[in-house]
């Protein structure tokens, strides 16, 4: 590991003033060999220092996030949406009432993330942006496409873990089991820019595919920084669930994790349904059919299963990671039914 200048901000304005780059710009511009003076941000530091320690990232400035006051805290808006600062941890997420009691897919996937030590450092800003965690992009021997080189690995070697959808130039699943949720929530994020100016974007438009930039996982860009979360009103009617599959029952990925929110009537019929699947695509990746499939229909365990099945329309497995298909049917099944049980 390199020095580096070390610089703590404690405004929104002094962060952005150090006019800090993407932890994506920088991993290619140090995978080229390029020097830059360019500084990056640090929320909970998880995820930078395992790229640091790991040969992946060397940042000239790092600029401390944490003692930003206005980054901090869950609060409910004037128009009923909920604002989760990007440096609330993973930890104040999952045990706040407000989430627990109106957006249940949110609390089940942030407490079941990680180590309770991770999730007591670990901010939900910092989770949402980490970079994939492919063996073979945090492999410093591996100059694969996501840091500047031709070839993705994975596509012909240990493939296990990647994904099933969407992975035309790169087979990197999303790393953040938080954004599965937020996804299928209808959550937003806030940017804030060098020159003060906001915008917000539905997170489901943050992600970008490989397609579109094979060296990015989404479209913050230089000089911007993500200030907050936003949840939109829960509704009446409206109940959420959240399922995990991993190979071990405790801090481990998931191999699967699926996202359900159900909008019905009084009469049980389902109004809308958003159905998204982690750890499937490079980007949280939403089942329209199975969408569609329970539009206007009663939630059944027949409807259920049906909407399992439809959800893997356009799969399109690797050598290793066909197994993932039975248990992407299972927990969609399953999250439904949990969603219309709440």
């Amino acid at each position: 590991m390199q020095s580096f200048e070390w610089v703590d901000a404690h405004s929104v304005a002094e962060a952005a003033a150090s006019e800090p780059t993407t932890v994506a710009a920088a991993m290619v511009a140090s995978a080229s060999g390029a020097t830059s003076d360019a500084a990056v941000l640090k929320a909970g530091g998880i995820d930078l220092l395992d790229l640091m320690k790991e040969g992946l990232l060397q940042p000239h400035r790092i600029v401390n996030l944490r003692n930003v006051a206005d980054l901090n805290g869950v609060r409910l808006e004037t128009d009923g949406r909920v604002r989760i600062g990007a440096m609330a941890t993973i930890a104040q997420v999952a045990e706040h009432p407000a989430i627990n009691r109106n957006y249940a897919a949110l609390a089940q996937a942030t407490r079941s993330s990680a180590t309770p030590q991770i999730r007591n450092v670990a901010t939900l800003g910092g989770n949402l942006l980490q970079r994939p965690r492919c063996w073979y992009f945090r492999s410093a021997q591996h100059h694969c496409t996501r840091k500047g080189g031709q070839v993705c690995y994975a596509f012909g070697g240990e493939n296990q873990y990647h994904a099933i959808f969407d992975h035309t130039h790169c087979a990197i699943v999303h790393p953040s089991t938080a954004a599965t949720a937020l996804v299928a929530l209808g959550a937003s994020v806030e940017l804030v820019n060098r020159e003060g100016k906001r915008r917000e974007i539905e997170l489901e438009q943050f992600y970008v595919l490989p397609s579109h930039d094979v060296h990015r996982e989404n479209v913050l860009d230089p000089g911007e920084i993500l200030t907050a979360v936003l949840l939109p009103k829960a509704g009446a009617g409206t109940a959420s669930a959240h399922l995990k599959q991993g190979e071990k029952d405790s801090f481990d990925w998931p191999v699967a994790d699926v996202a359900v929110v159900l909008d019905r009537n009084q009469k049980g019929v389902c109004r809308r349904a958003s159905i998204v699947l982690g750890a499937a695509a490079p980007v949280p990746h939403r089942a329209v059919v199975a969408e569609n499939l329970l539009r206007n229909m009663p939630v059944t365990e027949a409807a259920a299963r049906e909407a399992g099945r439809v959800a893997l329309t356009g799969a399109l497995p690797l050598s290793k990671n066909a197994y993932k298909l039975p248990i992407f049917e299972t927990l969609v099944r399953r999250a439904i039914l949990a969603a219309a049980s709440a």
